[in-house]
């Protein structure tokens, strides 16, 4: 039977951390279409101005408004 390497802290961040960018990235689209001429940068900072520091931070602050 072949072990099953667990991935490294660091490897575990980084899905992460692009999973919350996916997650962020389709809120904006999705606020995009309902607000046309609002370019996509603005509507990720207003999205995500209340968390600033950190993606999970931000996260878990568009997952309590949802």
């Amino acid at each position: 039977m072949k072990a099953t390497r667990t991935p490294s802290l660091e490897d575990r961040i980084k899905q992460v951390r692009a999973d919350i960018e996916a997650i962020i990235a389709s809120r904006v689209e999705a606020v995009a279409k309902e607000s046309p001429g609002v370019p996509p940068g603005v509507i990720r900072n207003l999205l995500t101005a209340r968390a600033p520091a950190c993606p999970c931070a931000q996260y878990l602050e568009l997952d309590n408004k949802a």
